[in-house]
């Protein structure tokens, strides 16, 4: 394929909706809906499951079955506590960052309707500089501009109700999208524009393709724990997230070295089956698709996990986007890795024989 651009104003657009709609970890079917309705033309079927993975196949009926996958839920907060002066506590639902809690506006998701609130947080000049409380999980609260336990349960406000900031996508001197929840919905579209461009570029491929969007990988793999023994893959290319290592205060000793900009990250990790690995790092270097490299050690701390150790072992690996600013709501992405993903998924496909297994026995 050529190295043209990938994304389209349509591609654009879904990718604007995408991210502004709420999907926190257990309630993401309303994003899984708007996903499915953009995917619909570009595959044969579908398959969800009962906590709400969904999966676009295409070959249906062939029995060797690649998977493609990324997640689509993002983190958030549950109601945990309502004093009797109106003000609500927070749990964690997924890795949630307390520190950037403070000032932020939240929509807290009801039975009826979203309702409005803001964490506060102490004035400085309230504030003892000597002695300064830094932002915890048990001392953020979350203010709606009620006084009292019984006019928050008016609005609809109870404990279990969850979460979310309402920062919505934009896109920084022209080629930097910026947004909540690139982690990882920018998973789930990146494979979605895998499966446009199969179809537009008329491609048919000798095995059953399963683009897969899983749920609930924010609070352990689980989305993908599931629905891999309802596939039963063989092979499984996932895509995520990974740290851009360059701002500062990380220290690359420990975090590695990796670039926004520079390429798509390939992982080296016991989950991640070498030959596999390898045919994604021939194919990046035959088409001249940059790429950087990571190491990460006992595991990969993504769903590449699930799939990997399921079904007596499915043959995966594991190609990420460089992100900057992880779990806040400025989240923030280059174009150039966007397309570079998705080009290198794509070509890795092209690939990819039926009744391959990648076994060195073989």
């Amino acid at each position: 394929m050529a190295k043209k651009k990938i994304l389209n104003k349509k591609s654009l657009k879904f990718l604007e909706a995408y991210l502004n709609n709420a999907a926190p970890t257990g309630y993401e079917w309303e994003g899984q809906k708007l996903w499915m309705d953009y995917l619909n033309p570009y595959v044969d079927t579908f398959i969800t499951d009962t906590y709400g993975s969904a999966v676009g196949v295409i070959n249906p009926k062939a029995n060797f079955k690649v998977v493609i996958e990324g997640h689509a839920d993002e983190i958030s907060w549950y109601v945990n506590y309502i004093s009797d002066d109106g003000l609500i506590y927070v749990i964690r639902n997924g890795g949630s960052d307390h520190q950037i809690a403070p000032s932020k506006v939240v929509n807290i998701h009801t039975k009826k309707g979203i309702v409005k609130g803001v964490f506060g947080w102490p004035a400085i000049h309230t504030r003892s500089m000597a002695k300064e409380q830094p932002p915890k999980p048990d001392n953020i609260f979350i203010d709606i501009g009620c006084q009292s336990k019984k006019a928050v349960e008016k609005l609809g406000v109870h404990v279990g109700c969850v979460i979310t900031y309402p920062d919505e996508f934009h896109i920084l001197n022209k080629d930097h999208f910026v947004c909540r929840a690139l982690d990882n919905r920018m998973g789930g579209f990146m494979i979605a524009e895998v499966a446009r461009l199969l179809h537009e570029n008329k491609k048919e491929l000798p095995f059953g393709l399963y683009v897969t969007n899983s749920v609930q990988e924010e609070i352990g793999l689980r989305g993908a724990q599931m629905i891999t023994h309802t596939i039963q893959p063989n092979v499984a290319i996932v895509t995520d997230v990974t740290h851009d290592t360059t701002t500062p205060m990380i220290n690359k000793k420990k975090q590695g070295h990796c670039k926004m900009g520079e390429g798509p990250v390939i992982a080296y990790a016991p989950a991640v089956q070498q030959k596999l690995r390898d045919l994604i790092v021939d194919t990046a270097e035959a088409h001249k698709i940059p790429f950087q490299r990571a190491a990460l050690s006992r595991a990969t701390g993504t769903d590449t996990d699930a799939f990997a150790y399921s079904n007596g072992g499915v043959a995966s690996a594991l190609i990420s986007l460089p992100l900057r600013y992880m779990h806040t709501t400025v989240e923030m992405v280059h174009r150039d890795d966007v397309e570079n993903v998705i080009r290198m998924i794509y070509e890795t496909l092209l690939k990819i024989k039926s009744g391959e297994t990648f076994s060195y026995f073989d």
